[in-house]
């Protein structure tokens, strides 16, 4: 499953047989709720320097940590309120 981002597209990709891709339509981000995440992880990073590629990506890493303890901020970006709920179970 694909959005049709550009470098989703390319006229020479030979799809093996077996294979069926299937884009998601535009404008849908409810079929892709993680793209909502994103805003949150950049504000680890925006607006600031990193001397490597190492120490931004340990910023970025330890910013997923903070998300992955912290699920209602987490649902308050993907959850749509139309959204069929699934029920939790204890």
């Amino acid at each position: 499953v694909l959005d049709r981002a550009g470098w989703h597209t390319s006229g020479r990709l030979e799809v093996p047989e077996g294979i069926r891709l299937v884009f998601l339509p535009p404008y849908s981000p409810e079929l892709q709720p993680a793209e909502r995440v994103w805003p949150l992880v950049n504000e680890a990073v925006a607006n600031r320097y990193f001397a490597t590629l190492e120490e931004m990506m340990g910023v970025v890493a330890e910013r997923c940590r903070t998300l992955e303890e912290d699920p209602a901020t987490v649902r308050r970006h993907t959850l749509f309120h139309w959204w069929p709920r699934v029920k939790e179970s204890t």
